[in-house]
């Protein structure tokens, strides 16, 4: 979905023609499965940052195209909304001081991106969403200027049958109802996407093990309270994504349980090749792009795209042409710092391979679907979430963090080899910041709660706080 496409208009035809090679694509990657093509491959790391382009009175600055002409770098792309771009990184085998070069690389990209933001008198934030944000801000004028975000947007309408975008979301304390006739909410949703490449025969316990972390990813870096002004989720974020593209499956199903955006169907019994099945068998293809002499599953791979599950499986080719499968954790929020994030990937990173590698699969004591309650319970009341865990237990899910779930992420690190200094000073955050009970999201509230609902004079403060660096556990009021 990173591409750009060559149309916006399909026929018939494009769509038959679509569905017959993502069928043979389907069945030449199981057939790859079946035969152990996968290159074994060690434990890589990598991550995506959505980030926001503001003016310096805390509103959003749509000028992207402007500033990645003067940034001119290949980390640095464009994202759905013109007030939206994504940093990359290069991946880093998961060993050594793995931790502490994504840091430093994730940091020099950032500094390079503010330097370029305050040439142009605008500012750089990352944070699940931008309090400021107005529905106004949300209309196509402000959607970026490529063909495939024009396409994704008359697809998810065409498939919704032309009926507009609803969001209800209802918080503790406040409820949002309002409808759209775009996809532009999905720019309110900016996130931190963790990347792991495994091994082929680890990869189904792996994404197990990552749904079961979810809860506790998601729990402990809530960065989202605020939508246009009121107060929601901790993690507002997970809703609004699910809304702001929320079309289904076929036919009858098209408004029913199955969603292209959500939390997914189960776990993995035996082979990934599950979820890719499913890709084919219950989402009808979005963006029928025609690849001639396609040698890469270009045709899987983008349907693939166009299905947002929290836990997404990735397929992708070496330097050599050999396939190899990667993960994607996306229940994270952006921000608050670079360290915060580190730290958050830290701990994705400790937990699933931790839980991956128990003789007793964890998968087996938690049904899936308690997994899924947990995921939303956290992303609903954060690190006051009552959640279920291993052996029946049944708990809040900071004092399991605190007491569990750490160890278990220490262990999982050590088991990768890497530095225990850098092991104990990510972990460190999280630990801090769960033990204070301060995340983005209770920073923000906090604020609120002693100088009033100004969401301009938050996001000024939230920005001047990031901009020293520090975790958020250490931020003021």
């Amino acid at each position: 979905m990173g591409q750009e496409i060559p149309t916006t208009r399909f026929t018939p035809q494009d769509f038959e023609q679509f569905y017959q090679r993502l069928k043979e694509e389907t069945s030449l990657l199981g057939d790859w499965s079946d035969q152990g093509r996968f290159q074994a491959c060690e434990h890589n790391a990598g991550f995506e940052v959505e980030a926001w382009l503001i003016n310096k009175d805390g509103s959003p600055a749509a000028v992207n195209e402007a500033y990645l002409q003067a940034l001119d770098s290949q980390w640095v792309t464009p994202e759905l909304s013109k007030f939206n771009i994504e940093l990359n990184t290069r991946p880093e085998a998961l060993h050594g001081h793995a931790l502490s070069r994504l840091e430093q690389h994730l940091q020099r990209n950032w500094q390079r991106c503010e330097q370029v933001a305050e040439s142009m008198n605008i500012d750089l934030v990352t944070i699940g969403i931008l309090p400021s944000l107005q529905e106004k801000d949300l209309g196509i004028h402000n959607m970026s200027k490529m063909q495939r975000y024009q396409a994704l947007n008359e697809r998810v309408f065409a498939m919704r049958q032309g009926k507009p975008l609803k969001i209800d979301i209802a918080g503790t304390d406040q409820s949002l109802q309002t409808t759209h006739y775009n996809v532009m909410l999905e720019a309110s949703t900016t996130s931190f996407q963790v990347h792991l490449q495994v091994q082929p025969r680890e990869a189904a316990r792996f994404y197990n093990a990552s749904v079961l972390a979810s809860a506790f990813t998601v729990a402990a870096s809530a960065n989202s309270p605020y939508l246009f002004g009121k107060a929601l989720w901790e993690e507002t974020r997970i809703p609004l994504f699910e809304q702001a593209v929320a079309v289904g499956g076929y036919d009858g199903a098209a408004f029913g349980p199955i969603r292209r955006v959500g939390f997914g169907s189960g776990y993995i019994k035996a082979s990934l090749m599950e979820c890719f099945f499913e890709n084919l068998n219950h989402y009808p293809v979005m963006l029928p792009i025609l690849f001639e002499g396609a040698r890469r599953l270009e045709h899987l791979r983008i349907h693939n795209g166009t299905i947002w599950r929290w836990n997404r499986p990735l397929i992708g080719f070496d330097a050599q042409g050999n396939p190899t499968v990667r993960l994607e954790h996306r229940v994270i929020a952006g921000g608050p710092t670079v360290v915060d994030m580190i730290a958050n990937a830290a701990f994705y990173y400790g937990i699933s391979h931790y839980l991956s590698g128990l003789s007793d699969p964890p998968e087996k004591q938690v049904a899936f679907e308690r997994a899924r309650d947990n995921f939303y319970e956290a992303a609903r009341k954060g690190l006051q979430a009552q959640v279920s865990w291993l052996g029946d237990k049944r708990g809040n899910i900071r004092e399991l963090i605190l007491n569990e779930v750490l160890e278990m992420a220490h262990t999982g690190l050590e088991m990768l080899a890497l530095d225990t200094k850098e092991i104990d000073n990510y972990l460190g955050i999280i630990r801090a910041r769960v033990d204070k009970g301060q995340h983005g999201a209770f920073w923000q509230r906090m604020f609120v709660q002693k100088y009033g609902a100004d969401m301009f004079a938050l996001v000024e403060a939230y920005v001047q706080n990031q901009k020293t660096g520090r975790p958020v556990h250490t931020w003021a009021l």
